[in-house]
């Protein structure tokens, strides 16, 4: 039997670990949950940016999607949802970082032929101002925008056209907030999301945040992300919730929106 010490193995182990003991640290989650409610009241998820873009993303939910972009290596990213376009750009500079692994493996013989890495995102209102910075801006080549309604039929197939047979595709929903909305979404989108992939459904914190905060927004603590989750997961097993990332995070825009396609 091979006892060889592997520092990288055991170091993997211990933060497996000591992630599933915070996870499970009631005191420490009390407290993340307040200081989230707490920042929230200063738009503290507003105040970062991704390569110039302003993301509107808490740093620990930018470093998770980073992390599963470079385990799970999909082909093509969709993200509903556009903003000022950070998040876009975020995905495209993964995808080129992607590409540069591939040309650092040795090369195969292979008669498939390579697919060109590409994000989708899709906005009812891609605001004129954003869209020229995105146009302009470096990862522009790997960026293709769709101006319309997410849960549009004639969108959807538009977006389901410009994904090449065979691609690794994960999905982000991050538009209307509303349950309705989302769980169209997620009824239409996660069809798209290959095996061990994921569907990460943004801003199921709203179902923490008191009655109320979210002023001028249709959305709210009964009418939430988060209830469409839990609708969605009793519709398909396909899909579980990673409460590993949940765990490792503990502060995070999506608690229970990390969704994991498992069959």
């Amino acid at each position: 039997m091979n006892m060889e010490f592997n520092p990288i193995k055991t170091f993997e182990a211990e933060c497996k670990n000591e992630i599933s003991q915070q996870g499970r640290d009631i005191k420490l989650s009390q407290i993340s949950k307040k200081w989230l409610v707490q920042s929230s009241m200063h738009k503290y998820s507003y105040h970062f940016s991704w390569m110039g873009r302003p993301i509107i993303q808490l740093p620990q939910d930018i470093v998770a999607l980073q992390e599963i972009i470079w385990t799970t290596k999909p082909d093509i990213i969709i993200e509903t949802g556009i903003a000022h376009g950070g998040s876009l750009c975020l995905n495209a500079s993964m995808l080129s970082l992607l590409d540069l692994a591939d040309l650092k493996k040795p090369s195969k013989q292979s008669s498939k032929p390579k697919i060109t890495r590409k994000v989708i995102g899709v906005d009812i209102d891609i605001r004129k101002h954003n869209k020229n910075a995105l146009d302009s801006h470096p990862m522009a080549d790997k960026i293709n925008m769709i101006e319309g309604s997410s849960i549009e039929k004639s969108i959807f197939e538009k977006i389901k056209k410009l994904i090449p047979s065979d691609s690794k595709v994960l999905v982000i929903l991050d538009s209307n907030h509303t349950e309705d909305h989302v769980l169209e979404e997620l009824r239409l989108y996660t069809e798209l999301v290959t095996v061990d992939s994921y569907c990460i459904v943004c801003d199921t914190i709203v179902a923490q945040m008191a009655e109320g905060f979210y002023k001028n927004r249709p959305w709210g603590i009964n009418n939430n992300p988060k209830g469409a989750v839990e609708k969605f997961l009793k519709e398909s097993p396909s899909f579980i919730i990673d409460d590993e990332i949940d765990a490792k995070l503990l502060l995070s825009m999506s608690p229970k929106g990390y969704l994991r396609r498992i069959t």
